[in-house]
């Protein structure tokens, strides 16, 4: 009976506090907002009394008075609240009638008169998006982007008989960005923030903490509200002036200026660095100098000189066109609606009349789903459009892309003509006639989906290993084409169809591309054998092969990244609901090695993109060209402009660039350690971007002489000489037990003389050339200061002599653990082999671990129990096990010590390039 009463207490006492300090509300107002108000404050114990908001518009109501109505709170929807100046007295009495301790009023287009402001308790609190006293009046958030403020924000105040005067309660304020429109400050902070500041200040009065502090009059301005006359842009100012007059009236009144005779107005303002882009001039009344129309937008000039780039223009008749397009015929003629066109615009009014009953007029700027329509209204709208304007498909998608009836109309008349298919990708080849095919290479830059000569139209050679010989003259990246690479992808990243595109189709995309990338195997094998010199059968299985298989990989990744939720300590008498949320880190960068150049870009880009990031990337500069056939090709599957970017050249200006870069949240690199460190240390001092390294490795094949001889001779080969030894993670040396030795040696020498040296396009090659002379010439040197050393030579070690840069297989023996090959990466087909005692386990693990790498290592022995002894032993990140060289798509894939840190391959890839978040909600 005790546990009982207990039991009963404490349930009372909950209850008593949950409403503890909870007041009695009339919500005043409407909108989207009003709602997301009225929501939250019900959820916290308040009790709403009731809601007076607008008089329905065609039997549909607003987004409030359809919430407050669904539970059960009194709706009052009078049209107006006074007449003549006079308060309605039926209007008062209903509102008196309520209750109300106080008044919120989240967002109101009517005038409440004095008596209803101060007749409750505690009086009225109005939500208003400026940093009062700055920017009163109702265009405040245009105000704040056409003056070029640097923070904006909001202010709950207390009603007062002034306009937007009364004392402040509290106040929230965030950066502006150099891009952002209206709307881009209000789904980011003014709207969400707002919701949850409305909601702490009438927590705050009802536990009487509010303040209330004057405002100062210092600072205070007022503006009127901005109309479509008042609109027109003044020439006279500077780029940022210009910048921010036109984003500050973006999407509504629109910024405008007078062309050809005809009012145009201006959308999607950024500001421009670098040298004037080629493009027309186009004359523009009052504009001192001639805009210029460029392939990328229009190009407008301030007084001072700098540029901005405006990417869409839009006419009278509500046409709008990318701003590239001005000249081109079909656009312009596009300006006029055919009469079969107008009825199409007119059954797509009416179908959108028919969903938005609440809306009294549709008007270019009404807005699907801020006027209330569902995502099954989506699915009606659209079946609707197809049952009544001749089978016209549109996906959901479409929808989403232009919610406002204006541009939702534009985007119908081009899918009716097929002008809404992807501007045609312009792409300059260089073409070979090679291995029975015609091979068809892009050599230039790929930014924001196109392919473009450097800024400076400088080129370098990429050469063939095979003979020496020039492949193609590929454009060598500038700073600036770095610059504007991450522009682009940044862009795409927080403002683009990427950005907001779901996970599924994420995923299809990536599927899309590893289709195409199957298809075009033998076409990328034969570019990887010209350029690498890797031999074409391992290219089509293992560069291409895998390259495929990791993209199917994580294209199945993409709608599986989940966070989770978290028991933690509830803040009592409230309950706490904690969980995380994996979300993608923005722009990354990605630098990857020249020895597997199309598959290392798989490894690092496929884990990046399913996580929703978008990439610039350089290609070693040695092998650019299957880097750049894949910009093709993931711009055939889908891919929207500036989510991948490819930038050929040095990586001491590109890459040393994109370390240091402070849009880049992310670098990814493979390559040699010193170079690693360097990277690491940019990073660190630029903006502390997150970094994954693969580095250098000297890995250890121990091999027992309990071992199966004859797959530790075949697997130690292809451990050393697997892809001419330009493998990050070759056998750097070999520890061969005493008792073996020797027949291991003799029977390694027996079948490295059986391979064949020649031509990678040649089926029957074992081992092509090495990648580039300089490599050559440095694994010579490696070989010479061996045997120097005292290393013995037993075979190889020299030029192949013919055309290109061939190197024999190389075996070299009695290396001591003193010796540079024994501590050094030769990164090349050179077998160093070292004997150790009989039995002695522990003394080879020893010299096995006595490096600063640990990339990967192996074992042969056919005793279970001392493989994974040894396996629990050797400091690497990878450890084989009677096999080598045995890695998938689903296997973690990364070093230790200074082998670098971080991983490819699997599920711990996608972490490389997510951020975790943790919310934590009281309710």
């Amino acid at each position: 009976m005790l546990s009982t009463t207990s039991r009963l207490l404490r349930t009372f006492s909950t209850t008593a506090v949950h409403y503890q300090n909870k007041l009695k509300l009339a919500l005043i107002g409407q909108s989207l907002f009003g709602q997301e108000v009225y929501r939250q404050l019900q959820k916290e114990g308040h009790k709403v009394v009731g809601v007076f908001t607008v008089p329905d518009k065609n039997g549909k109501a607003d987004p409030l008075a359809s919430a407050a109505e669904k539970d059960g709170t009194p709706v009052f929807k009078f049209p107006r609240w006074r007449v003549k100046g006079k308060p309605i007295h039926e209007v008062i009495e209903a509102y008196q009638s309520v209750g109300a301790e106080l008044n919120v009023l989240p967002f109101c287009s009517q005038f409440i008169p004095m008596d209803v402001i101060n007749g409750p308790r505690h009086g009225s609190i109005i939500y208003h998006p400026s940093i009062l006293p700055r920017h009163r009046g109702a265009s405040a958030i245009n105000w704040t982007l056409i003056q070029g403020d640097a923070k904006a924000g909001f202010t709950v105040f207390w009603a007062d008989e002034g306009l937007d005067t009364g004392p402040i309660l509290l106040q929230r304020e965030c950066d502006v960005g150099l891009n952002d429109t209206v709307d881009d400050l209000y789904n980011r902070f003014l709207f969400p923030e707002g919701i949850k500041s409305m909601v702490e200040a009438v927590q705050l009065i009802a536990d009487g903490k509010a303040p209330r502090i004057p405002q100062p009059e210092e600072g205070a301005t007022y503006e009127g509200i901005q109309k479509k006359e008042n609109a027109e842009i003044s020439w006279d100012q500077s780029a940022a002036g210009l910048h921010n007059w036109i984003r500050g009236h973006d999407k509504v009144p629109g910024a405008w200026a007078m062309i050809d005779g005809k009012m145009v107005t201006f959308y999607g303002s950024s500001l421009l660095d670098g040298s004037v882009p080629p493009g027309e001039e186009l004359a523009i009344r009052g504009a001192a100098k001639p805009g210029l129309v460029t392939k990328n937008g229009l190009v407008l000039f301030g007084n001072d000189g700098k540029m901005l780039l405006i990417r869409n223009l839009q006419f009278e008749d509500g046409r709008m066109i990318p701003a590239s397009k001005y000249f081109s015929t079909d656009e312009m003629s596009a300006v006029e609606l055919t009469e079969e066109e107008k009825k199409i615009a007119e059954d797509v009014k009416s179908i959108w009349k028919g969903i938005l009953s609440n809306v009294a007029v549709i008007e270019d700027s009404t807005d699907f789903f801020k006027s209330g329509a569902s995502s099954m209204e989506v699915v009606r709208m659209i079946e609707e459009i197809k049952q009544k304007c001749g089978g016209l498909e549109l996906q959901n998608e479409d929808v989403y892309m232009a919610p406002k009836f204006g541009d939702f109309i534009q985007m119908v008349v081009r899918k009716h003509r097929g002008e809404d298919k992807e501007e045609k990708l312009i792409i300059d080849y260089v073409s070979k006639d090679v291995n029975h095919m015609t091979v068809k290479m892009p050599y230039q830059c790929f930014i924001n989906g196109q392919f473009m000569d450097a800024e400076d139209g400088k080129t370098y050679d990429s050469i063939n290993p095979t003979d020496g010989s020039v492949i193609a003259k590929v454009s060598f990246a500038t700073r600036n084409d770095v610059d504007k690479a991450v522009a682009a992808a940044k862009e795409a990243f927080e403002h683009g169809e990427w950005g907001k595109m779901n996970a599924r189709e994420r995923g299809r995309l990536l599927y899309r591309l590893a289709d195409l990338m199957e298809e075009h195997q033998e076409e990328l094998a034969t570019i990887e054998a010209i350029d690498s010199g890797a031999v074409y059968t391992l290219a089509l299985k293992t560069h291409i092969g895998m390259s495929v298989q990791t993209f199917r990989y994580f294209a199945g990744w993409c709608d599986k990244i989940q966070g989770s939720t978290i028991p933690i300590n509830h803040a009592r008498p409230n309950h706490n609901l904690t969980f995380t949320k994996k979300e993608p880190l923005g722009v990354c960068a990605i630098v990857i090695p020249w020895n597997y150049p199309l598959m290392m870009l798989a490894w690092k880009s496929a884990a990046c993109l399913a996580a929703g990031n978008t990439l610039v990337l350089k290609p070693a500069q040695v092998t650019p060209l299957t880097a750049l056939k894949f910009a093709e090709l993931s711009a055939k599957a889908g891919f929207p402009k500036g989510v991948i970017n490819i930038l050929p050249g040095s990586g001491g200006l590109v890459g040393q660039h994109l370390s240091e870069h402070p849009d880049i949240r992310k670098l990814g690199f493979t390559g040699s350690t010193p170079i690693g460190k360097q990277i690491m240390k940019s990073c660190a001092v630029s903006n502390l971007k997150k970094v994954s390294l693969e580095l250098g490795g000297k890995s250890p094949l121990i091999i027992f002489s309990d071992c199966e001889l004859d797959k530790a001779v075949r697997m130690g080969m292809g451990a050393v000489f697997f892809n001419k030894g330009e493998n990050c993670i070759a056998a750097g040396r070999l520890f061969v037990e005493e008792s073996i030795h020797d027949e291991f040696v003799r029977r390694v020498v027996e079948e490295t003389q059986k391979m064949k040296i020649g031509d990678p396009l040649d089926r029957s090659t074992d081992h092509g050339p090495q990648n580039h002379k300089a490599h050559m010439e440095k694994l010579l040197e490696y070989c010479e200061t061996g045997v120097k050393e005292g290393a013995t030579l037993v075979y190889g070690g020299r030029q192949v002599c013919r055309p290109g840069f061939f190197m024999e297989p190389t075996i070299l023996t009695d290396v001591e653990d003193h010796m540079y090959i024994a501590r050094e990466e030769s990164f090349g087909p050179v077998m160093v082999i070292s004997k150790f005692k009989d039995g002695d386990v522990d003394g080879v693990l020893e010299r096995a671990n006595r490096t600063e790498y640990g990339l990967a290592s192996g074992v042969f022995t056919k005793d279970i129990s001392k493989a994974l002894y040894i396996s629990d032993k050797l400091e690497a990140g990878t450890v084989f096990i009677n096999t080598y060289n045995k890695t998938d798509v689903a296997a973690p894939f990364g070093g230790f010590k200074q082998s670098g840190f971080g991983k490819d391959l699997g599920e711990e890839a996608l972490h490389e390039y997510l951020r975790t978040k943790a919310v934590t909600v009281e309710y």
